[in-house]
């Protein structure tokens, strides 16, 4: 049976060569996809999905992936680039489409208001001209258009009881309609103008009720979605679980702190093994990294008076990470390690 599945047929043909790059890569390498996830520090439901094609890896991730298979991260990152490119003109074509399916619901949901009721002409039986029009019907202001191509109308206006009397079989008409009284004109404007900011009222609450979130590129990092991206109610961008002393003490990468929002600030070696003071600035926070280690060794994190720690407890696992800690730059957080062999190193 083949590792792989086949990828999805609507992918552009930019992103669907460089996920089949990314396969080859994992499978020249020799390693399982959770074996791929403790080297590169990504989860393993996020690989899945960007070997499967279903999401785009973030750079970080490609970059990770070209460290741990040793091949070149230039060659790799401009294949990303091609395809980040691709990846967001068929997010495009995606938003176009669903605002114009939201356009559509909106028409739909106000066609209560429809185009003016046609007139039809005819003769009475003392003479021709337009049919009066049926009390309580709207009345269309023609040459003006109101919201998403809808007519604004006037609320309909009380009749005199006789105004809409026909000739009567001896060709004389009944008592005439009474006179407006004075004001009248500027009671029809003012409704007029009640009516159109009604139409306006509703335009809006539709548009936004079908809009939703409007879709967008969620969980940027560990997780790109299909569609484009928005922030939390926070202020956070989508995915980004806390900020500051909030992340203190937690997982960067189930706080989404980490893919491309997360730079390597501090690097030294320690024996074989590479000890990294990792850095998010939009999290406010930072944690430690060794890779390349081995059962044993630890890694601590430092800033102030907060210290963090992570160890690699199980036979094979080369990675671990210290939960994070709340920093106003990275230049505060200082990484340690301590290798079983006993010897030990620190970043500046």
């Amino acid at each position: 049976m083949p590792r792989w599945k086949a990828l999805p047929d609507e992918l552009d043909p930019q992103v669907k060569e460089f996920a089949t790059q990314l396969r080859r890569l994992v499978d020249r390498s020799g390693l399982s996809v959770a074996a791929l996830s403790d080297r590169t520090g990504y989860a393993r439901t996020s690989w899945e999905r960007y070997l499967g094609g279903r999401l785009l890896a973030p750079k970080g991730a490609v970059v990770a992936l070209a460290e741990v298979t040793e091949t070149d991260p230039v060659h790799l990152t401009t294949m990303w680039e091609l395809a980040e490119r691709a990846w967001s003109r068929s997010e495009m074509r995606h938003d176009m489409t669903m605002e114009a399916i939201r356009i559509s619901q909106a028409r739909a949901a106000l066609g209560e208001f429809g185009a003016p009721p046609a007139s039809s002409s005819g003769a009475g039986a003392g003479g021709g001209g337009k049919a009066p029009r049926r009390a309580g019907s709207a009345v269309a202001m023609p040459g003006i258009a109101g919201p998403a191509g809808v007519s604004p109308t006037i609320p309909p206006q009380p009749t005199a009881p006789d105004a809409n009397r026909r000739e009567g079989a001896g060709g004389s008409r009944g008592p005439a309609a009474p006179a407006a009284p004075p004001g009248g004109g500027r009671r029809r404007l003012t409704m007029f103008l009640a009516g159109v900011v009604g139409v306006v009222v509703v335009v809006a609450a539709v548009l936004f009720l079908a809009g939703g979130d409007g879709g967008g590129r969620k969980n940027q990092g560990h997780g790109a979605s299909a569609t484009p991206s928005t922030g939390t109610g926070s202020g956070l961008p989508a995915g980004v679980k806390c900020a500051g002393t909030g992340c203190t003490g937690k997982d960067a990468e189930a706080m989404g702190c980490s893919g491309d929002l997360v730079t390597t600030a501090k690097t030294v070696t320690v024996g074989a093994t590479t000890l990294e003071v990792r850095y998010s600035r939009t999290c406010g926070a930072a944690w430690g990294r060794i890779t390349g280690a081995a059962q044993g060794d630890s890694v601590r994190l430092t800033a102030g008076t907060t210290t963090e720690r992570g160890d690699i407890t199980t036979t094979g696992d080369t990675i671990a990470y210290t939960p994070m800690v709340a920093v106003r730059d990275a230049a505060a957080a200082k990484a340690c390690a301590t290798l079983a062999s006993g010897r030990t190193g620190c970043t500046t």
